[in-house]
């Protein structure tokens, strides 16, 4: 398909121009990832350089499958053997609590990560935002991202969930990671084609000074 602005050629499916950089029509666009949001402008935003919300997100439910098909596993297991040993009473006690030990973790890990970490890409930056009574902002300017990248295990990637990999010239923040996000490629290649955006936006502005 060609680029209406500018008539280059351009990949199926791609959100913007390589030549030009101009953003491709929705039709044109790439399916969105199902966190992504309608881009909404932020209110504190520079009225000549707008910065829109593109997608908001959280450690997913489905990230620990895995964790939750091994503590059935083992919930399984340790009722299996306890039959078969013939456990008498203390030792099932002591396999209760170890069964709920185990449940009541992976819970409550889950309920830390769900409420105490938000990711947002905005149209220039990446914001992870974590704590439950302090909280703490930390921002990477999509101009520093060097190179986008997804971690999916056997079971994850069956889900669609996955850990994305974010490396950048930001010298408080080289290395991070979105951990737990649904849709995890699809959000990896928006976040890959903002920052591609964002470098060349600043391209042309540093040549035409």
């Amino acid at each position: 398909m060609k680029c209406k602005q500018c008539g280059t050629e351009v990949p199926e499916g791609a959100a913007f121009c390589s030549a030009c950089g101009a953003a491709l029509t929705a039709a044109m666009a790439p399916a969105s990832p199902k966190q992504r949001l309608a881009p909404k402008p932020l209110a504190n935003a520079d009225p000549e350089d707008p910065e829109e919300v593109l997608w908001e997100g959280r450690f997913s439910k489905l990230a620990m499958l895995g964790s939750w098909l091994s503590a059935g596993a083992f919930t399984l297991a340790a009722i299996v053997l306890g039959f078969f040993l013939d456990f008498d009473g203390t030792k099932w006690t002591w396999a209760i609590i170890a069964i709920t030990a185990v449940w009541l973790g992976l819970i409550l890990w889950l309920l830390y990560q769900q409420f105490s970490i938000r990711y947002s890409m905005t149209s220039q930056r990446l914001i992870h935002e974590h704590g439950l009574l302090w909280r703490r902002t930390d921002r990477i300017e999509a101009i520093d991202i060097d190179d986008v990248s997804v971690t999916q295990g056997p079971i994850a990637r069956m889900v669609g969930v996955g850990n994305i990999k974010i490396v950048s010239s930001d010298q408080s923040t080289p290395l991070f990671y979105l951990q737990g996000i649904d849709d995890a490629r699809a959000v990896a290649t928006m976040i890959d084609e903002v920052r591609r955006k964002e470098r060349r936006k600043r391209g042309v502005h540093i040549e035409s000074v």
